[in-house]
């Protein structure tokens, strides 16, 4: 069974527990994407008629070209929510994109029904606290956290898919060879993963991480089936201001002002069984 079969399944038993709303846009950011660094122009949001949204990366292969391209669009208001979410399991990185998307909007409109706020992120790291004797893995390079986990004494070793990027850099080593990280103490991984399906692969080279944290503002799915595979901790984004966060994301600029980090772990997370219970 592959994660998006597990997260579909949940979801499944949560549109039997009664009407789960349905699609009412998908915002899309600018065709040419913002500075990366920056994490603008990278993500898409599903927008479902309840005002929940889910957040899906978009610059896998050709993606966001192909969602713009699109005649009369990839979706249309009204559309069934949990029929474009079940688009995940497609092997096409588009179809996938938008299913993941709708998947992680009835996720957000589940946690709403049953009352429950995911607790604030500590940290833009995934709460690792690195120490000077660790071993520090991270699958993609993520520029802006590179300092708090150098200035920790942590070694650094980087997982990524562009060759350019391999080799010593300045206090850490980019490898294109994910069995470096198997002798990692801790991971911090982008939540592309879900998208690109290497999920598994990445988490049977970190067996031995103490700690695996999973970020981004695409980390709003249900995390039950991600720490059943070893994942300890997921950081995602919550968003607190709807409008503004779709008006930020269509025009490339930047949607921190409207949303919050947040970390789940399997102690602050419920589990998706006790969450259905509570809107029974």
């Amino acid at each position: 069974m592959s994660f998006a079969t597990d997260y579909l399944a949940q979801l499944e038993r949560f549109a039997a527990r009664g009407r789960v709303p349905r699609v009412r846009a998908l915002h899309l950011p600018p065709p040419a994407a913002g500075d990366p660094a920056a994490n603008k122009g990278e993500f898409c949001a599903l927008e479902l008629d309840d005002g929940s949204l889910g957040l899906s990366y978009v610059l896998l292969d050709d993606t966001l070209a192909r969602l713009h391209g699109r005649g009369s669009g990839p979706v249309l208001p009204g559309d069934d929510a949990l029929l474009l979410a079940r688009r995940y399991a497609s092997a096409d990185f588009a179809e996938r994109t938008l299913g993941f998307a709708a998947a992680n909007a009835l996720t957000r409109c589940l946690f709403d029904r049953a009352g429950f706020v995911p607790p604030d992120s500590r940290d833009s790291i995934g709460e690792m606290a690195p120490a000077a004797n660790e071993h520090i893995g991270m699958i993609g390079l993520f520029r802006p956290l590179l300092d708090r986990v150098l200035k920790s004494g942590a070694r650094l070793t980087v997982l990524e898919l562009k060759a350019d990027l391999a080799g010593e850099a300045d206090g850490y080593r980019v490898t294109l060879d994910a069995a470096e990280l198997e002798s990692c103490d801790k991971v911090v991984s982008t939540s592309t993963l879900l998208l690109n399906d290497t999920l598994d692969a990445m988490l049977d080279h970190c067996r031995k991480a103490r700690a695996f944290a999973m970020v981004g503002p695409s980390a709003g799915c249900l995390p039950d089936a991600l720490f059943a595979r070893g994942v300890t901790l997921l950081g995602g984004n919550w968003v607190v201001d709807g409008d503004g966060f779709i008006d930020a994301l269509t025009q490339g600029a930047s949607t921190s002002p409207f949303s919050r980090k947040t970390a789940l772990t399997p102690a602050s997370h419920p589990g998706v069984d006790a969450l259905l219970a509570r809107i029974a």
